[in-house]
C-alpha cells in the first residue's frame, strides 16, 4: 500500500499573463521523506516551491500539508503554516547588515520573538551543527567564502527545527568538494530533525545523495516520479536525456542557429 503524502500537490497550475508556468502539478512526499525535484532552467520548479510556501498563489489545484488545505490561507493561519517551514535560498540570501548569528536567528527574534540571548545560543549551536565553530557567529557575511555562506543559510534554515525543509538549488555556485560537504550535511540536519524536505537542483550528484524520491519537471508538468535508487533505469525518455546531459532528445533547447 502506498504511503500517504505529507505534501500534496493535485492539479496546481499557476500562469503569468499568457506564459503558463505550472500546467497541472500532481505531487505526493510522504512524512520524514527527502524528495528532489529535478528539471532545466525555466520548468517551473522554484514557482511550484512558492506556491507550496505560499508566496505565489495558484490558479487552481489543491496544496495540501498533513491533510489541510494551505491554498487561501490569510492571517494568523498563514503565519502558523510558514512557521512549519525552513527554507535554504539559492545562494544563501543572507542579510548583509546583520551578523553571521543574526542571519541563524533571525526567524527566531523576528518570527517567534524570543529573546536575543536565547536566540543566540540556538544560532552557535546550530552553527556547530553545520561544522562553524562559534567564533564564525560574529563575522558578516562578506566575510565568508561562498561553502560557508551555503552553511549558515543551513544552519538558518533548522534554527527552529522545521516540520518542512526547502532547499532551492543547494549546491550552486560551489565547487565539487564543496557540494558534496554541503550535501552530506543537509543529509545529517535532516535526519536528526526527522524533517519532510523538498529540494529543487538540476545537480544530478546532489540528487543522487540527498534524495530518496525524484521527480522531474518539464514544461510545467511532472513527467516521472520514482525512488532515487531507480533513476537510471526510468525508462522515461525525459528523465534517460536530462540524468545524462544530452542535447538529443524530447527537451529541447531553444537555441539560435547559425
Amino acid at each position: 500500500m502506498a504511503e500517504a503524502g505529507y505534501i500534496e500537490l493535485a492539479g496546481v497550475t499557476k500562469s503569468f499573463g499568457p506564459k503558463h508556468v505550472l500546467n497541472g502539478v500532481t505531487l505526493s512526499v510522504p512524512k520524514g521523506h527527502s524528495l528532489v525535484v529535478i528539471g532545466g532552467s525555466g520548468t517551473g520548479k522554484s514557482v511550484m516551491l512558492k506556491c507550496i510556501l505560499g508566496l505565489l498563489h495558484p490558479d487552481s489545484g489543491s496544496i495540501r500539508i498533513a491533510g489541510e488545505e494551505a491554498v487561501g490561507l490569510r492571517g494568523s493561519a498563514r503565519d502558523e503554516y510558514l512557521a512549519r517551514f525552513g527554507m535554504l535560498f539559492q545562494g544563501a540570501a543572507l542579510f548583509d547588515s546583520l551578523s553571521v548569528w543574526e542571519n541563524v536567528a533571525f526567524g527566531l527574534i523576528q518570527g517567534r520573538h524570543m529573546a536575543r540571548s536565547r536566540a543566540r545560543d540556538i544560532a552557535i549551536e546550530k552553527l556547530g551543527q553545520v561544522g562553524l565553530t562559534p567564533d564564525v557567529g560574529n563575522l558578516y557575511p562578506a566575510e565568508l567564502s561562498g561553502g560557508m555562506q551555503k552553511r549558515v543559510g543551513l544552519a538558518r534554515a533548522i534554527a527552529a527545527d522545521p516540520e518542512i525543509i526547502f532547499f532551492d538549488e543547494p549546491t550552486t555556485g560551489l565547487d565539487p568538494i564543496m557540494a558534496d560537504v554541503i550535501n552530506n550535511l543537509i543529509v545529517d540536519c535532516v535526519k536528526r530533525l526527522g524533517a519532510t524536505t523538498v529540494s529543487i537542483t538540476h545537480d544530478m550528484a546532489s540528487a543522487r545523495k540527498i534524495a530518496d524520491d525524484i521527480a522531474m519537471i518539464f514544461k510545467g508538468e511532472i513527467v516521472w516520479q520514482g525512488p532515487a535508487k531507480t533513476i537510471d533505469t526510468s525508462g522515461n525518455p525525459y528523465v534517460d536525456q536530462f540524468i545524462h546531459g544530452r542535447a538529443e532528445g524530447p527537451i529541447q533547447m531553444d537555441v539560435l542557429k547559425p
